[in-house]
Parts: C-alpha cells; sequence; structure tokens
C-alpha cells in the first residue's frame, strides 16, 4: 500500500506546544482523510524542536468512483404540458454534466444518475496538507518577515512526499519538496527518498524524530553514565517530558557542584537542578550527591564547555539558594506572619493576613464539629502562609509550604505543625496524595474553601482555558481529602459560612452559594465517573444535598449501582418510573385516608409502605424493603384507576402513590436512571 510523510520544518519550537501539535496533526488528517472517502491503515506523528512530522500508511492510489443518484425539479416543473423536457430539467441535467435523454421520473420527480470519478490521493493531500498546517492552534504564535500567516515559529522547509514523488504546494513561501535538515550541528541538507526512510535517514543525520524512541534513549544513555560513577538517577517523568522535547540527538553529561551546597533543603536543590535547569539530580545509597546529569542537545566528543556553563549555571541559582536560606532564618517563622498585609490575596477581598484569619476561623468550625483538639491546627493555620514573604519562596514560588514547613521546625515548631504547613497544599491534582495529618487536612480544605468563595464570590466564571486561583483543583482537593479520610465534613455548612467570612458585600447569599454548591456536584461527578455510571450519579445526586455527607452520598452510589445490575431491576425500574410519571405534576399532598380505599390492593399497599421506617434502615435493608413492595405495586397499577371521577378518591390514591416515592428516594431518583 502507498504512504505519505509531511515533515514542517521550522526554528526551534517551544516545547510545551510539541505535544499539542501533535494530536492535532492525527486529528486533523484522520478527519480530513475520512471527509474526502480516502481510507488509510495508520497515522504516525513524529516531532522535535525543529520539525513536526506525519507519516500516513495504507493509502490508496485514488477515492472510490462514485454512482450519485441526485434529485431534479418536481415533475409538473420538469414537463410541460406536452410531456417535453422544461428549461428547469435541461438546465438540471447540464448541471450534472448528463445528456438530458438520460433523466428519469421516480415518485413525481425528475432524478439523474450521475458518475463521479474519484480524485487521486496525491491530488487531495496537495489540497488538504496546507490547510492543516495552518489551522494548528497554540499560544504565542507569531508572524515573520512580511507574511499575514501565523505559527508557532517560522517555517523554514517542508518535506511532502507521496511514496517517492513530491506532493507539490507552498506555506509561507517555502515550497514542499524532498529535502530535510539534519541536526544543527551535522548534516545541514538531507534527502528524503521515501516515507519509509525517513526516521533512519534523520537517524543518520544524527535526530531521532522518534518521540518515544528519543525519550527511551534518554533513559538508557543516562542510566549508563550514571552507573559509570556508581550513582543513581531520578527520572521525573514530567522532567523528561520536557528534555525530549527540546532535544533532536540527546547526549548525558555528567556535571558536579560543591558538596557546601548538599546542606540547604534537599528539595532546593533538587528543585534548582530540575525545575529551573532541566537536570537529573543524581543518589547513592539514597542520598543526594552533588552531581547531576544534564541533557545536551549535541553532536560532537567534546563536552568541556557544555560541563563548564551548566556548572556555572548551577553554582549560582544554588549560592543565591544558600544566602536567602541563612537571610530567612535569622528570625522565626511566626514574625513573617505580621508581613502577609502586605501582600495581596485578591483585590476587593483583602490580604494573604486576612485570608490566614478567615482560615483560622473555618479551621475552628471544621475542628469543633469534628471534636477535634485545636491547638495545633490554629498554630498550623496560623503559619500556613507565612513562607510566602520568605526570600527564598519569592525567588522559587513552587516551593512554598516546603519552605514553610522547613522554617518551622528551624523555629521550633511541632513535626505535626510543620507536616500540616506542607500538607496543606496536598494534594496538588487529581493523581496527587492527599494530607496524611489532621492538620494539613483541615488547613486544606479551609484554605481551599475561602479562595473557591472567594472566586466565586468576585462574579468569576470558569472554564477549561480561565480558572483563577485553580479552583477546579482546589474543588477536587476538598472532595478527595474527605472521601479517602472519611471526615464528616458537610461542605454545604462551610460554603455557607466562609461565604458570611468574606471582606465584601454579597448581593444575593442564597444565589452565591447554589452556584457553589452547583459547581462541587458537576465536579464531584466528574471525579467519580471512572468507577460509576453517569445516570447512577445523577441519581444519587439529585434526591438530596449530597456535600452534607459524602459517606452517605458513596453508600447510595453503591447500593444504586449493585441494583441496576440485577435481573430483578427492570420491575423495580418500572414500578418507581410509573408511580414517578402519574404524580410527577402533582404539587400538593395531604394525609392518606384510608376509608376511602375501595380495593384490597391499595390497602395492601399503603400497610407494606407505612411500615417502613427508612429513616431507622441501612441502605442495603431499605432496598429489600422496596424490592418487596414491586409486586405489590405492579397489582395496584393492574387493579386500580388512580385518576378516579371521584376528586376524594383520586388524591387519596396519589398521596399513597407521593408516600410510596418517598422511601425510594431516601436512596435516589429513580428517574434519572437509564434503563
Amino acid at each position: 500500500m502507498n504512504k505519505y510523510l509531511l515533515e514542517i520544518g521550522t526554528e526551534e519550537l517551544a516545547y510545551k506546544f510539541i505535544p499539542s501539535a501533535m494530536e492535532q496533526l492525527k486529528a486533523e488528517f484522520t478527519k480530513e482523510l475520512k471527509e474526502n472517502e480516502i481510507k488509510f491503515e495508520a497515522i504516525n506523528v513524529y516531532a522535535t524542536p525543529r520539525r513536526l512530522a506525519v507519516i500516513i500508511e495504507g493509502l490508496p492510489l485514488k477515492q472510490e468512483d462514485i454512482l450519485k443518484t441526485i434529485k431534479g425539479p418536481i415533475s409538473n416543473i420538469a414537463y410541460d404540458e406536452n410531456g417535453n423536457l422544461t428549461k428547469a430539467a435541461i438546465g438540471f441535467a447540464a448541471k450534472n454534466n448528463i445528456s438530458p435523454d438520460k433523466l428519469y421520473k421516480q415518485d413525481n420527480y425528475v432524478w439523474a444518475k450521475v458518475e463521479q470519478k474519484g480524485k487521486t490521493t496525491k491530488e487531495i493531500l496537495q489540497n488538504i496538507a496546507p490547510e492543516i498546517i495552518l489551522k494548528l492552534k497554540g499560544t504565542h504564535f507569531m508572524r515573520w518577515a512580511d507574511l499575514d500567516i501565523k505559527f508557532q515559529r517560522p517555517i523554514r522547509w517542508i518535506v511532502s512526499l507521496f511514496n517517492n514523488e513530491i506532493v507539490e504546494f507552498s506555506v509561507a513561501n517555502v515550497k514542499a519538496s524532498n529535502i530535510s535538515r539534519g541536526h544543527r550541528f551535522s548534516k545541514t541538507q538531507v534527502k528524503i527518498d521515501n516515507p519509509d526512510s525517513y526516521l533512519k535517514t534523520l537517524e543518520s543525520a544524527n535526530v531521532i524524530a522518534d518521540v518515544e524512541k528519543r525519550k527511551q534513549t534518554i533513559v538508557k544513555l543516562a542510566k549508563e553514565k550514571a552507573a559509570e560513577i556508581g550513582a543513581e538517577i531520578a527520572i521525573d517523568e514530567s522532567l523528561l517530558d520536557e528534555v525530549t522535547f527540546i532535544t533532536e540527538w540527546p547526549v548525558p553529561v555528567i556535571c558536579s557542584f560543591e558538596e557546601k551546597y548538599l546542606d540547604i533543603p534537599e528539595k532546593v536543590t533538587v528543585t534548582v537542578m530540575a525545575v529551573h535547569q532541566r537536570y537529573f539530580p543524581l543518589y547513592k545509597d539514597g542520598k543526594l550527591l552533588n552531581k547531576f546529569i544534564t541533557i545536551s542537545n549535541y553532536v560532537g566528543n567534546t563536552f568541556d564547555n557544555i560541563r563548564a556553563g551548566n556548572e556555572r549555571v548551577v553554582r549560582a541559582r544554588l549560592e543565591d539558594a544558600v544566602f536567602f536560606v541563612w537571610e530567612d532564618t535569622q528570625k522565626p517563622l511566626i514574625d513573617y506572619v505580621e508581613d502577609l498585609k502586605g501582600v495581596t490575596f485578591q483585590k476587593g477581598f483583602g490580604s494573604v493576613y486576612d485570608k490566614t484569619q478567615r482560615i483560622i476561623k473555618l479551621s475552628k468550625n471544621i475542628s469543633e464539629k469534628l471534636n477535634i483538639p485545636f491547638d495545633s491546627i490554629e498554630r498550623t493555620a496560623l503559619l500556613c502562609k507565612a513562607d510566602l514573604v520568605t526570600k527564598l519562596v519569592f525567588e522559587f514560588t513552587e516551593l512554598q509550604g516546603y519552605i514553610g514547613s522547613d522554617y518551622a521546625l528551624r523555629s521550633g515548631e511541632s513535626e505535626k505543625v510543620a507536616k500540616g504547613i506542607y500538607e496543606h497544599y496536598l494534594p496538588l491534582n487529581a493523581d496527587s496524595d492527599i494530607a496524611e495529618g489532621i492538620e494539613g487536612q483541615i488547613v486544606g480544605i479551609a484554605d481551599k474553601i475561602d479562595t473557591i468563595v472567594t472566586v466565586f464570590a468576585d462574579g468569576r466564571k470558569i472554564s477549561g482555558s480561565n480558572d483563577p486561583l485553580g479552583v477546579r483543583r482546589a474543588t477536587l482537593g476538598i472532595l478527595k481529602t474527605i472521601l479517602q479520610t472519611g471526615l464528616n465534613i458537610n461542605i454545604s455548612e462551610l460554603i455557607k459560612q466562609s461565604i458570611s467570612l468574606m471582606p465584601v458585600k454579597i448581593d444575593d447569599e442564597t444565589k452565591l452559594f447554589n452556584t457553589i454548591k452547583d459547581f462541587f456536584e458537576q465536579r464531584l461527578i466528574v471525579f467519580l465517573s471512572d468507577n460509576y455510571k453517569h445516570d447512577v450519579l445523577e441519581a444519587c445526586i439529585s434526591n438530596k444535598d449530597v456535600l452534607g455527607n459524602l459517606k452517605d452520598f458513596i453508600d447510595r452510589l453503591n447500593i444504586v449501582s449493585d441494583l441496576v445490575k440485577k435481573e430483578s431491576y427492570s420491575k423495580f425500574h418500572e414500578a418507581i418510573n410509573r408511580i414517578i410519571r402519574i404524580i410527577k405534576n402533582e404539587k400538593d399532598f395531604s394525609s392518606i385516608n384510608p376509608d376511602l380505599f375501595k380495593f384490597e390492593e391499595e390497602k395492601n399497599l399503603y400497610s407494606l409502605v407505612k411500615n417502613i421506617k427508612e429513616n431507622e434502615l441501612s441502605y442495603l435493608q431499605l432496598e429489600n424493603e422496596l424490592g418487596n413492595l414491586i409486586s405489590c405495586i405492579t397489582e395496584f397499577f393492574d387493579k386500580v384507576l388512580v385518576m378516579d371521577n371521584d376528586e376524594k378518591i383520586k388524591q387519596n390514591r396519589i398521596n399513597l402513590l407521593n408516600l410510596t416515592k418517598q422511601k425510594f428516594d431516601k436512596i435516589a431518583d429513580f428517574s434519572k436512571i437509564v434503563f
């Protein structure tokens, strides 16, 4: 079968754009080929900092010919009174390039069978390839020269080959050809004979275009280099991804720094190396060494300049860190709290000091409800943001919390408080661990709820591209912490208290509460959607305030999830939904008068329903009791006409059905279940 290669050669691309561009290229080619009815077997995407490439396998030489049946004008317009074709019919034939005598009549219309010759695949690729290149989206796109088009970086060459033939087109005044470029320090130009030779040809010019192969090469070479000095390398996946996307020909180089820099907190040293300089730290027997590996994008055998340059840079950064630690620790952490008054949290919502005071009040409320001693929690809440005004965190913002914890221990604070200061930021994302200590759990929940309420009180909208202060992450953090620890925290009450503590006037507190509550519920559905069906989640959220008791919500989810899998559920579902359909428009319910019952079936149903004490039963027991009602409900509907002509009898039966529904509502709103 046939193959197509497209390579877009550019100046150095921003590494964050590359994975997105790869996904877009694959998606766009898939979409365009399907729309053009071109079949294919696979689309493989490759990339380096200087190129984006696609190889499409299993292409046909051309589209299949298609015989289309096209509907023309209605018969009384297509033919005159003598049965001859009118101008309308002749025009229809001409428009479709067929002879008028090929037209035929069917179902009172004129029709034409038109054979559409398939275009060559090469011709189609010639049209769609430049369009796809210019469709790519990302941040910080730029214009260059006097061109009107925008791209992430200037386009310098394009390779476009269908088998061994050039598919000609141009973008940004660059004509497609079969000439690519190797590594900057290797061959300037390389000829690509066909898509099959692409990867090997580039590798001969010191370019590993296959992202996964390049990543594996980095890991393999780095581990081998570390083993040369008896060390082990710490591979952080996000760092590995970044290094993969900034290199074409990765070469590991061991560098070092003075041992004195190991005296500062290890997290600081590692952050300087990994986050700021893209170095891989080295360890021996679990201890950080004064050595690291940098991955050089280099072709050659001499590394002295590379080593010296990286060592000079890391030494300067570590020297700064040493100075900041010394300066910061000249006074205890508690002395920094007052300085938080000079740091604005959010415009109109006070300083970080004001936020800290709100965190203390919210933490106290949670502690009292849980009957937990407040001393260490209060101290954690007071100090949790103090490190934000230290010199070290000002320089290395990603160390907030960790530095506060370290400085707390240096200041003589308890280990529980120090741990809580660090852990109150957890979880950092959906996959991150939650806080282990109660201090970090409670203060973290208080901090996050204050942030969430602040953002919504400020009237901001949360979307995929706009999430000020990480509101979705904060919401997930609260839910995850409560669900995994089993803490009996009423989130609804906490939201209301947080609203009452806001330093701005809230015009409609009820509306604000409902907005935040809805947001929490939607995030809860997203968080649990991997383990529970969407309709089951909706059913268990719709019938009560789930934020009041998340444990109760999970219990009901498990019961309903098991219930809908049972063979008997079809009858269960039909019974309760017949009730729901009948009473859905009824709003006023009064007491039930047994004297108005005329049939044994309604008497039996009432007798069973009134004896179900739903508030005294576990959900499993209640499910069993409701299951016992199903045959009785079925018999009721078989024999009893609810909408009786006598209004009193009708209303009494509706009241009975409403009472029955209330028993089911204790578990879920079963009208939400898709069955």
